[in-house]
């Protein structure tokens, strides 16, 4: 079987009612004919939604049928025990150029139970925000169901929701069960379990053009809810430049900033688990073994599990997320 090697896959564009331009206008990707992009999916094993690969002698292929084949070579011994032929992160850039709805996603029993399908537990990278904005993320107070439900009704639900503001660089953590939004003028990277369960709370009135309402989900979103009121919200680390610098460490992922301007040279020997890298700012050549790859703001590659050895040579003052599975 021929040698793996890092791989870059097409994006799977997604037209939102609350999608902007951002994709297009700062990224330089073309997702016509949609008219506009709310989602750029850049690496996905769901179903219906699979990327696939665009380079190499695998172009053409879907994420999930190289784990199939590959196997633990792909994704690593662990992984490969634990998820078998479904690649376990879904990552995304999202431009939100409106509301999104108020959300929160179920935690892997409740989806398994219900949706056969694992939780939804999801991070967040800001790489621009327009003046003031501004995301949701969990509640402002103490509550329980009864509480919850008297907002909800009485439709006071705003009054009770953490608003964050939001910069350049900020990351959130969301794990399932917090409830969630993302307001106007904001570009980031989602890096989450492979999971497309999620629960609406609320849509701000808001109908299509035929005049119908999203459908909610109060009562499934009822036993989801984590109801607790939290000392932080927003991920606070140190910037530190040619570091590696932990963001998020979960049973799901873990994921690093890699913020450099000379070479950065990375050992994956001791790793049971494939890496991605995002490059969030600037660009940069991937030296490996066999070959060199340019990977370019807004983009993703997939570093197989036995690639041990990589090096990231910046073209310009670089930003990547590096995200893996420890298990």
């Amino acid at each position: 079987m021929k040698q793996l090697y890092p791989l870059k896959f097409s994006p799977v564009y997604k037209e939102k009612i609350w999608g902007g331009n951002k994709i297009k206008n700062i990224l330089d990707k073309d997702f016509s004919p949609l008219s506009n992009c709310g989602e750029m999916w850049l690496i996905s094993g769901v179903e219906g939604s699979q990327t696939i690969v665009e380079n190499g002698f695998l172009a053409h292929n879907k994420l999930n049928e190289l784990v199939e084949v590959y196997m633990s070579d792909l994704v690593g011994n662990k992984v490969y025990e634990k998820f078998g032929n479904k690649f376990p992160i879904l990552v995304k850039v999202i431009d939100a150029n409106d509301y999104l709805s108020i959300q929160v996603h179920p935690n892997d029993e409740l989806a398994r139970k219900r949706h056969n399908s694992f939780g939804k537990s999801e991070m967040w990278y800001i790489m621009q925000a327009e003046k003031n904005a501004k995301l949701i993320s969990g509640f402002n107070c103490k509550l329980d169901k009864e509480k919850y439900l008297k907002h909800f009704n009485n439709k006071t639900l705003k009054d009770i929701l953490n608003f964050e503001e939001a910069n350049s660089g900020d990351v959130f953590f969301i794990p399932s069960g917090r409830v969630h939004a993302l307001c106007p003028g904001l570009l980031l990277t989602e890096i989450q379990q492979t999971s497309d369960v999620t629960y609406r709370i609320y849509d701000w009135d808001r109908v299509d053009d035929k005049g119908n309402s999203r459908e909610l989900h109060t009562d499934l979103a009822l036993d989801a809810l984590d109801f607790k009121l939290y000392d932080d919200y927003k991920t606070i680390y140190k910037h530190k430049i040619n570091e590696r610098v932990n963001l998020v460490k979960c049973p799901y992922f873990t994921t690093n900033m890699l913020h450099f301007d000379a070479q950065l040279d990375a050992d994956y020997s001791d790793l049971d688990s494939f890496v991605i890298y995002v490059c969030q700012q600037g660009s940069f050549v991937l030296d490996y073994l066999n070959g060199k790859i340019n990977v370019n703001k807004g983009e993703a590659v997939l570093i197989p599990a036995d690639i041990e050895n990589i090096c990231l040579i910046p073209k310009k003052e670089s930003k990547v997320l590096e995200s893996y599975v420890e298990l």
